[in-house]
């Protein structure tokens, strides 16, 4: 089914800063300044997404609080891509009952992916009264007219209706911190991997127009971001629906080109679209991050094959070798699922030996998690949890015997790193990363935050790097 590209016009948005002059004047018209608490859960996308809650709240009067017994306000902004996720945010909104008990004139919204599944909006709807306002992730530009909606009229709002999606651009941002900055390029997926319910919740690939992304970006860069990471599902399958003729590897030599000193990070790739063109360009652009975040999921074919993840195991393979000659620094990380229905031991035995022989720099393991709608979730699948929680423990022993052993490595060596943010911790007070994402607490002036300095790296563990500045 072939999919249209929809945009939202320029004067809708505009509509909806009207709309929050008109909320502004309302909630502040006794005088006193009402305060809002965005919570969020899942991934970069949905702390982009709240970015934009927060930008919205701000235009409409609202400070922001991290305790909900004090929020006039509170979103919850979901995520959609384990069970257990779910679960805590349900059990979170339910235990704003007792916020809202105490202070009856609260709105409790739920939006991000969670509630754009059908069944997920229907059980808020019967079984958390709590919540005044629900909206999936394709409403978020019209928050203001939905939030107007739950003042004036005093009912629930639901709006989780099922589409595939559209850009918005101009939809004001307020970031956290000053040092790193999420740029979404792209949202949604088309790739349909048999366990991910992401593109039923967040619809088919939409790219920004380039022009869109670098005026962005050269305001990031203005206002002294120093770590900015361009975010969409598949990066790799940007501009394909715009036509002009710019992909990703395009796109990352345009922002490079910006003039200042700062990193190009970017998340997350699909194998099956990371090219040697992207490799080359990463090489190339001197403030791009040595650092490629690219899945594998499993080192199977069978499995890969059941996943619809479209590529082998011996592309992967070859894909982190060709990476590695482009940049012999490379830091490769990756996900990988433990227990898809009906993975043998032979099969996970497969994916050990991967990560033996591909030795990435850091894994983050899950076991898989069913999901609604999705094909794998009627998949036979004989092997109990334990079985799983098995596997899921040898490979986290392994992933972090090879951390452990690639930490070990920088002992000894002085890296370029960013200084961003305290630990509250002594003696290494800061934290900062090197150009490959690499954690490293050191000691030194809280002054130096939103910096790159030179660190001899002294000692590591398997989670992180210490170093002292040179």
């Amino acid at each position: 089914m072939k999919y249209e590209r929809r945009v939202i016009a320029p004067e809708e948005i505009r509509r909806q800063e009207r709309i929050c002059g008109e909320i502004l004047d309302m909630v502040t018209a006794d005088g006193a300044r009402p305060l809002a608490m965005v919570d969020t859960y899942g991934c970069q996308q949905n702390e982009a997404d709240s970015e934009k809650l927060r930008g919205y709240l701000a235009a409409m009067g609202y400070g922001f609080t991290q305790d909900e017994f004090e929020a006039d306000v509170v979103v919850v902004n979901t995520c959609a891509v384990r069970e257990h996720a779910e679960m805590r945010v349900l059990g979170n909104v339910g235990a704003l009952n007792h916020s809202k008990k105490a202070r009856p004139s609260q709105i409790v919204a739920v939006c991000g992916c969670m509630v754009q599944q059908e069944h997920m909006a229907e059980k808020i709807k019967k079984s958390y009264p709590v919540v005044d306002l629900v909206f999936g992730p394709h409403e978020l530009w019209r928050f203001p007219e939905l939030l107007q909606r739950v003042m004036q009229r005093h009912k629930r709002v639901f709006a989780a209706e099922k589409n595939e999606g559209a850009v918005a651009e101009g939809i004001p941002v307020r970031r956290d911190g000053k040092v790193k900055a999420w740029l979404s390029i792209m949202y949604g997926c088309n790739n349909f991997c048999t366990y991910c319910v992401v593109p039923y919740v967040r619809g088919r690939e939409r790219s920004r127009e380039p022009e869109a992304v670098l005026a962005e970006a050269r305001e990031l860069v203005r206002q002294g971001y120093k770590d900015i990471t361009l975010l969409g599902q598949n990066v790799n399958s940007y501009g394909r629906d715009l036509g002009g003729g710019v992909d990703f590897a395009d796109l990352l030599r345009m922002v490079n080109d910006i003039p200042g000193d700062f990193l190009i990070r970017f998340m997350t790739s699909h194998p099956k679209d990371a090219t040697e063109k992207l490799f080359r360009t990463m090489a190339e652009c001197e403030k791009c991050a040595h650092h490629l975040h690219l899945p594998v999921q499993s080192g199977s074919d069978r499995v890969l094959k059941a996943m619809n993840r479209s590529y082998t195991r011996e592309k992967y393979l070859a894909q982190a070798a060709l990476a590695r000659q482009y940049m012999p620094d490379l830091v490769l990380t990756t996900d990988i699922i433990v227990g898809f229905p009906g993975e043998t031991e032979e099969e996970f035995a497969e994916t050990l030996s991967l990560c033996e022989q591909v030795c990435f720099d850091a894994m983050f393991t899950f076991i898989y998690s069913k999901r609604v709608g999705t094909p794998a979730a009627s998949m036979p699948d004989p092997y109990t949890r334990a079985d799983k929680q098995r596997h899921f423990d040898a490979l986290t022993e392994l992933s972090n015997r090879i951390s452990g052993e690639k930490h070990r490595e920088y002992e000894g060596k002085t890296l370029r790193v960013l200084v961003d943010g305290e630990t509250g911790r002594e003696p290494c007070n800061l934290s900062s990363r090197t150009n490959g994402g690499r954690l490293v607490h050191l000691q030194g002036d809280p002054a130096l935050i939103g910096s790159f300095v030179d660190v001899k790296i002294t000692a590591s563990n398997t989670w992180a790097l210490y170093g002292e500045l040179v």
